[in-house]
């Protein structure tokens, strides 16, 4: 299914967008990318969820990609005796390990590595931030804090501990398990919560043993600081602004979010910008201008995605927000100064000759009077390299990998056609000028770029640029071999 867009849009999938119908409404008007979050509904209902996207990807004949998010480790107080008490700031509250029910003055806190790892000072964030606790002192079994934000605090809300590195994993036993499942049933990208450190990225590679793609969300000060070391161990990234957003200053967002965004760019690897994009219109059928403007600002920076979570999870209008979101996409790329900023901020990676030969194609293309790029790739590399060029042409990305195919439905510009396997380059070419005008982006009159390796079907082995005519009598005529 042609888009008239590059960048990619995620949609969140849940009790507003479980059934046939709306699923395949959501991808009619716009949605690329389906995630299904692992922090909620049992195994049954997501795999209901997979064979419905499934379905619609044959019946379309569109590739669709399919994102588990998996939950990570959640830290939680334990139980009030009332169920909730108010804190006023400057009061003193304890956490321990005592299960007994909390008060006023404390509550258990059922998480020994967090009292491991805390020192004097250090931040304890309760319910998103809204109550934010200092650590006096503490212990193997405690913390005795001063209340500096007060506020009322209930069962079981979430806790973040932004100040230290914990000395915890990033996979739960819930996630091994659900990890285990989404894998065996044909997920295209697995997102990992809680990443603090590149062995986390390790970790669930070696879990997932090349079954679906890893995807870190950074959304630990933690991951801030070793985000290069996590990019290299990734395969893609998802800036988690929710998240950062609460164990961060708010103003350090943007900043991090555009330095993350240009970061992955130049490794030529996905990026997804999440959480609270259109947030209002979980509840109205229009976002406001504000939430128009940051998802714009996603764009303008070179984001691959932009993602909606319970906007079309949960939201009475899930179609609504993914045509929103889509007229953004739209209008910003059609501005000539979206064009300016994406192509100065283009950075010169030239180590290979893969690199060499995407970024001929680009020239070419941007230099002439070139409808698309054409590239043939096994494993998708070739396609993210091309991505990363950001070119003026639609990028047609060649295949007979299914599995590829799926994955690159969450790249920048990239259109997926498959193929069959191919053995001579100028079956290539052939294959890539029908695709072109099947697909609607040229004309038999009209000259594409296409590239390739040789020998194919290897990955890794881009080594050939050809401009081609549209017109396959002309290609048998100037290349009758």
């Amino acid at each position: 299914m042609r888009r008239h867009r590059n960048v990619k849009i995620v949609a969140t999938l849940g009790p507003a967008s479980e059934d046939y119908d709306t699923i395949r409404a959501l991808h009619e008007a716009g949605a690329d990318v389906f995630r299904l979050n692992m922090s909620h509904g049992e195994h049954e209902s997501i795999r209901e969820k997979h064979r419905i996207i499934r379905q619609i990807e044959k019946d379309l004949n569109s590739p669709i990609a399919i994102l588990a998010d998996l939950q990570g480790p959640k830290l939680r107080v334990g139980t009030f005796a009332a169920n909730e008490v108010d804190l006023e700031a400057g009061a003193s509250f304890r956490l321990d390990l005592d299960e007994a029910e909390g008060d006023v003055s404390r509550v258990c806190l059922p998480h020994p590595e967090i009292f491991a790892a805390l020192r004097e000072g250090a931040s304890l964030l309760v319910n998103d931030g809204k109550i934010r606790l200092r650590v006096t002192s503490c212990g193997a079994d405690h913390a005795n804090c001063e209340v500096m934000v007060g506020g009322t605090i209930s069962n079981r809300k979430g806790v973040n501990v932004p100040d230290v590195e914990l000395p915890l994993a990033a996979l739960s036993e819930k996630d091994r398990k659900d990890l285990e499942f989404v894998c065996e049933l044909g997920v295209d990208w697995l997102a990992l919560s809680f990443v603090q450190r590149p062995e986390d990225v390790e970790e669930a590679r070696e879990l997932a043993r090349g079954r679906a793609a890893i995807l870190s969300k950074i959304e630990k000060p933690s991951a801030v600081t070793r985000f290069a070391s996590i990019l290299a161990a990734s395969d893609g990234i998802m800036v988690a602004r929710g998240d950062l957003g609460v164990e961060l200053p708010v103003q350090n967002v943007p900043p991090i979010q555009k330095r993350l965004v240009r970061a992955c760019r130049a490794a030529a690897k996905p990026v997804i910008v999440a959480t609270q994009m259109l947030e209002s219109m979980i509840t109205a059928p229009v976002p406001t201008r504000a939430e128009v403007s940051d998802v714009a600002t996603a764009i303008y920076e070179g984001a691959d995605a932009i993602m909606l979570s319970a906007e079309s999870a949960a939201g009475s209008y899930p179609i609504e927000a993914v045509t929103t979101m889509d007229n953004v996409a739209r209008e910003v790329e059609s501005d000539p100064t979206y064009t300016q900023i994406i192509e100065a901020s283009r950075t010169a990676t030239r180590t290979t000759v893969a690199d060499g030969i995407v970024a001929a194609a680009r020239e070419i293309a941007e230099t002439t009077d070139i409808k698309a790029i054409c590239c043939f790739t096994q494993s998708g590399t070739t396609a993210l390299l091309t991505a990363r060029e950001r070119p003026r042409v639609p990028i047609i990305a060649m295949t007979s990998v299914m599995g590829t195919a799926r994955r690159l439905a969450l790249t920048w510009g990239v259109n997926t056609v498959m193929t069959e396997e191919l053995s001579r380059f100028k079956a290539a070419v052939i294959n890539a000028a029908r695709a072109a005008r099947a697909q609607g982006y040229a004309t038999t009159l009209d000259q594409i770029v296409v590239t390739a390796g040789v020998p194919f079907n290897v990955p890794g082995t881009t080594n050939i640029l050809r401009v081609a005519p549209c017109q396959e009598s002309l290609i048998y005529a100037t290349d009758p071999g």
